[in-house]
């Protein structure tokens, strides 16, 4: 028996050595880091008039500028695409617009890119909970990628209920069918409650971020303003008052005379002119201010709930925004060019630390001057989140920035205007625009931060020029055209509802598609101020047409015989005029 008691002593001890040698492994190892929760904030666009970027001296965003001083501002961000719907499809699914060929607002995500798995489906399919609230895509909320969202997926409509005055426009006048018709401003006499708007959507992800899941979350936060329209609550104006409004730092009345023609062309539109003869330019500064100040409070309330709650330890926290904004700076208004002040936008990403793919995470008040695109988060949230690499991403990660702001950064940043051959590039001092016809245009930012000075003809920087040149895309996707039926319906009038007008065109060329659904033969004519009608031909039953005209243009329809069927009046943009049945 001896010896049987001798085995069953010797195992005894070897299980309890082994308990104790594990132990001691398990102690003397670094721990496995949690997966860490992302909380991705939308700021529509923003430009860098935030107090942490200096873009404006009257900015008022002291939850962003706490937000900075917690985490890595990024100084040299730059959007993929100066518009709305190409930048924020390229951040989503990681495809700049010269790869996927999302070029234009008036394109449909799922038209161009049928196949695109975004972020928040990525984080789906490994194990997190994705869900958003308000603007995150353009104009729709892309059901299939989420797992909830408010409003409701089902609806497509990302926006909540939003109180806007009865009787528009307030301040500036429609100048034109040309005109954007929420290009106004004006302060309302309300709550941010009774406002609505980013308000709920502050309050729904608030909701999110102060209760525990069982899952790692991916939580999409879609802040609208400031984005036309500028109607916010009254207190917002209160804190910039009128008669104190500064001019925009960036503006020079001789700011043209050394640009290309495409330059020229895409700098001085009629928005401008407009808002200066309405007397309205200090009133709209002013309404893009209050706009920034509320969307910053509605941003602070947002961190606020994170901070309160549960999930503050272990959330990457990222806030950006689609692009700039130009309010006055080359004579333009509005966005859908390649300067600097329409390209580069505020960038925050703060990591706490134990995230698996950043262990030490970012380090409070750092700052990155490194050129970097906003494409790049995708693969950046991955990285951080330790998800497997995803193939088909073509911009770097930014992890190697968020570990050593100050690293060695061999890539530039491409902005793609709204066709393959104009875009810009972004370097850490330099910055090159090229247009189709082969214009271009190059500024040193560190002597010329407005970008007042073209060098692009100045023999002593050609090899600058050149090097800057060779960041441009290669070869770039073709622009797919929307599909009519995704186009704006213009109003058909029916004959004999009133007197046909006549023409009064503005503003630049684009294509209306006239899209015959009456059933028989018609003519199409345009109805010109002092001449004769012009025919256009005839527009066979069941076919579609496009055709270049301009906004204010009227197009008469009528049967085979000439008899008056209707009229359309053409607006703003490229739209589909769908002639019905009689």
């Amino acid at each position: 028996m001896q010896p049987t008691v001798t085995v069953r002593r010797c195992l005894r001890w070897n299980s309890l050595s082994l308990m104790i040698i594990l132990v001691l492994i398990s102690l003397s190892s670094p721990a496995i880091a949690e997966q860490p929760n992302v909380l991705f904030i939308s700021v529509d666009d923003l430009n860098d008039w935030v107090g942490c970027l200096q873009g404006h001296p009257q900015a008022r965003t002291p939850n962003i500028d706490r937000l900075a001083e917690s985490g890595l501002l990024f100084t040299n961000a730059h959007c993929g695409s100066p518009a709305c719907n190409g930048s924020r499809s390229a951040i989503m699914s990681g495809q700049p617009a010269y790869v996927s060929g999302m070029y234009d607002n008036l394109q449909k995500m799922r038209s161009v890119m049928p196949d695109a798995e975004l972020i928040p489906k990525y984080f789906s399919r490994h194990g997190y909970w994705s869900a958003g609230s308000g603007k995150i895509l353009h104009y729709i909320i892309d059901a299939q990628s989420w797992d909830e969202y408010n409003p409701p997926k089902e609806t497509e409509d990302p926006f909540p209920r939003t109180l806007y005055p009865d009787n528009r426009p307030v301040n500036l006048p429609r100048g034109g069918p040309w005109q954007y018709i929420e290009t106004d401003w004006g302060g309302l006499d309300v709550t941010d409650e009774e406002f609505g708007g980013d308000w709920l959507v502050s309050k729904w992800i608030g909701e999110q971020l102060s209760r525990k899941h069982d899952k790692p979350f991916f939580l999409a936060c879609g802040i609208y303003r400031p984005h036309e329209p500028w109607f916010v609550p009254q207190k917002y104006f209160d804190q910039f008052p009128l008669d104190q409004i500064q001019l925009p730092p960036g503006y020079d009345s001789t700011d043209l005379d050394d640009l290309p023609p495409a330059a020229t062309k895409l700098a001085r539109n009629r928005y401008f002119a407009h808002i200066q003869n309405e007397g309205q330019w200090k009133k709209a500064i002013q309404g893009y201010l209050a706009s920034i100040a509320f969307a910053d409070a509605m941003v602070g309330r947002v961190m606020t709930a994170l901070e309160d709650g549960p999930n503050n330890d272990n959330t990457i926290v990222v806030l950006w925004s689609d692009h700039g904004w130009h309010l006055g700076e080359k004579e333009h208004w509005q966005k859908y060019t390649g300067w600097r002040v329409c390209t580069r936008v505020p960038l925050i990403v703060r990591v706490p630390p134990g995230s698996s793919g950043l262990e030490e995470g970012t380090q409070s008040g750092s700052v990155c001057e490194s050129p970097v695109s906003l494409v790049s988060l995708y693969p950046t949230l991955i990285e951080l989140a330790g998800l497997p690499p995803k193939a088909s991403l073509n911009e770097p990660s930014l992890v190697p920035l968020l570990k050593d702001p100050q690293s060695d950064w061999p890539h530039m940043a491409v902005t793609q205007l709204m066709s393959p051959e104009n875009y810009s590039v972004s370097g850490s001092r330099w910055r090159y625009i090229h247009y189709a016809n082969g214009d271009e245009e190059l500024y040193d930012i560190d002597t010329d931060p407005y970008e007042w000075n073209n060098l692009a003809g100045d023999q002593q920087f050609a090899a600058t020029l050149s090097r800057m040149k060779e960041h441009g895309p290669k070869e770039p996707a073709e622009f797919v055209p929307p599909a009519p039926s995704s186009l704006t319906k213009l109003k058909w009038h029916p004959s004999g509802s009133d007197a046909v007008p006549a023409s009064n065109p503005e503003g630049n060329q684009f294509n209306v598609t006239f899209s015959n659904q009456s059933g028989q033969p018609v003519k199409v004519f345009r109805s010109d101020r002092d001449a004769p009608l012009q025919s256009f031909g005839v527009l066979e039953a069941g076919w579609s047409k496009p055709q270049l005209t301009r906004p204010g243009t009227v197009w008469l329809i009528t049967d085979k015989n000439d008899h008056q069927l209707g009229y359309f009046v053409v607006g703003d943009r490229t739209a589909q005029a769908i002639i019905p049945e009689p």
